[in-house]
């Protein structure tokens, strides 16, 4: 059946069209020039005539980027926490959120107010040092991943959905002798997929673009991070590989600035790769047909 809108509704459908390709644009055209400047010739660049498409095209750029060791130590090192902090987040807040959000829980009150009471007053840069030093995880990546575990919003956003879930299936699975950890395995994390796969986007984002921490507790540059090492490029213009009298090392001290937007281009398409593949997972409705009444 056709839908008919009013003039009102027909009218605030165009406006929120026309705002929402304004927001777009202002959001992709300074990432399309970034891609352009990637390709540019430094010529190009340093007379600032590269626009939305390349100038003098070359891919030198690239190639002086996959030829730095430091650069895919760095990512190798995002693509490390990403992947095994994405990993200790999840299984952590499931952890925490599934049990408080059962009604036969004890006590699930007092532990909401103590999650919420951090939500609310985080712990100051001085503190978190300080037990990050005491811990032992100083130079080390372990202080990139275990101190945040969990996020207190992403508990609460969990812990919702964990609620939504009929209470008969978790009755009935252990009416079938089913324990409480093969309850959460067979039966929660299944039907859990869209929330995993929303919050598991915050949280792989978050840890891909890790950089205040890294700078805080990281004093090694083998173990920096790629948004660190991006950092380090842009503060400086000493960017050089071995050997020093390669082709790659002379461009790299004549005109850095492609080489700094190429590093760019590397560092955010593999996050933006991972939406495609959990976009599916995002529209809820799994439950649809799960109980019979």
């Amino acid at each position: 059946m056709r839908v008919r809108y009013t003039r009102g509704q027909n009218l605030f459908n165009v406006f929120n069209l026309l705002f929402l390709t304004a927001l777009a644009l202002a959001m992709f055209l300074p990432f399309l020039n970034v891609i352009a400047q990637s390709f540019s010739s430094s010529e190009a660049i340093i007379n600032g005539s590269v626009g939305l498409l390349p100038k003098e095209f070359t891919a030198i750029n690239y190639q002086y980027v996959f030829s730095d060791h430091a650069i895919w130590r760095a990512f190798g090192v995002s693509v490390y926490i990403t992947v095994l902090g994405t990993a200790i987040n999840l299984i952590a807040t499931a952890s925490l959120a599934y049990p408080v959000s059962r009604p036969e829980f004890v006590g699930r009150k007092y532990i909401v107010m103590m999650v919420l009471f951090t939500m609310v007053f985080s712990a100051p840069l001085i503190p978190n040092f300080i037990l990050i030093k005491n811990l032992g995880l100083m130079n080390s990546l372990w202080a990139l991943m275990i101190p945040g575990a969990i996020s207190a919003f992403n508990f609460f956003v969990m812990r919702s959905f964990f609620m939504q879930l009929p209470q008969e299936l978790i009755d009935s699975s252990r009416i079938d002798g089913c324990g409480e950890l093969r309850i959460i395995i067979n039966m929660v994390l299944p039907l859990s997929k869209p929330v995993m796969a929303s919050l598991g986007i915050f949280y792989a984002v978050g840890h891909w673009n890790t950089y205040m921490s890294a700078l805080y507790y990281i004093n090694k540059p083998a173990l920096w991070p790629l948004q660190v090492m991006l950092k380090k490029l842009f503060e400086t213009d000493d960017i050089s590989i071995d050997p020093a009298s390669s082709v790659y090392s002379s461009l790299a001290h004549t005109s850095p600035e492609g080489i700094k937007m190429a590093v760019i281009i590397v560092a955010t398409i593999p996050i933006i790769m991972i939406y495609p593949f959990l976009q599916r997972h995002f529209v809820k409705g799994m439950m649809v047909g799960s109980v019979k009444s």
